[in-house]
């Protein structure tokens, strides 16, 4: 269903997060802290830590063809999962294909991510971005993160989103111009279509880091 669209921010007030979307907790109660993470590192009531404990690592250069879906509800789509981060489709999207990305542990803020964590959120914010544009053909594309409730965070585990942007002012749609992030139509996921966009984007993943190996080294 297809919201309207949020109202311009004013000048002195940052432009909302848009709310929590993937609220998931695990079909099974034994199942937090069941995959890598240490239950003390996951927080009972973070949204992002109950993904985080449902999906198990695999590597991302030989990715599964099919990730269960199943494991939290609302069901989530997982595009990346290493032993430290997690990355997964945005059910309520602002565009067709919005990620968001998070360490696996319960880190507020970006400044409360380990020093190795950051490194491999800088380095997978650039592979999903690419991975992101080859599975929906959109060259252009945000990345936002937030920290604190006065910089709009809502959900406190950072993460970071990363958005395409159709160019649909081309249209000249320009009331549905995706020119700042808060503003714009958010619609639910379709949850078929969501597989097939997330395996593809696991599939562009594992290409975007088969090239990387291929680079020589400076």
């Amino acid at each position: 269903m297809t919201g309207p669209e949020d109202p311009a921010p004013s000048s002195s007030t940052p432009p909302p997060e848009p709310r929590p979307t993937n609220v998931h907790r695990p079909v099974h109660s034994g199942s937090r802290g069941s995959g890598t993470i240490p239950r003390a590192m996951l927080d009972d009531d973070c949204p992002f830590c109950d993904i985080a404990a449902a999906h198990r690592p695999y590597d991302p250069r030989h990715p599964p063809a099919s990730v269960d879906v199943e494991l939290t509800s609302p069901t989530s789509f997982i595009v990346l999962s290493t032993p430290s981060l997690v990355g997964f489709l945005d059910i309520m999207p602002l565009s067709p294909g919005h990620l968001l990305l998070c360490p696996r542990p319960h880190r507020p803020k970006l400044t409360d991510a380990s020093a190795a964590e950051a490194r491999e959120l800088g380095a997978y914010v650039r592979v999903l971005s690419a991975a992101l544009a080859r599975a929906t053909g959109v060259d252009d594309w945000n990345v936002v993160q937030n920290n604190g409730a006065a910089a709009s965070q809502v959900v406190p585990h950072v993460h970071y989103h990363l958005i395409p942007r159709p160019d649909i002012r081309a249209s000249g749609r320009f009331r549905e111009s995706f020119t700042m992030f808060g503003k714009g139509r958010r619609e639910e996921l379709d949850e078929e279509e969501a597989d097939k966009l997330a395996s593809a984007i696991r599939r562009e993943v594992a290409a975007v880091l088969e090239e990387d190996m291929d680079m020589p080294k400076l």
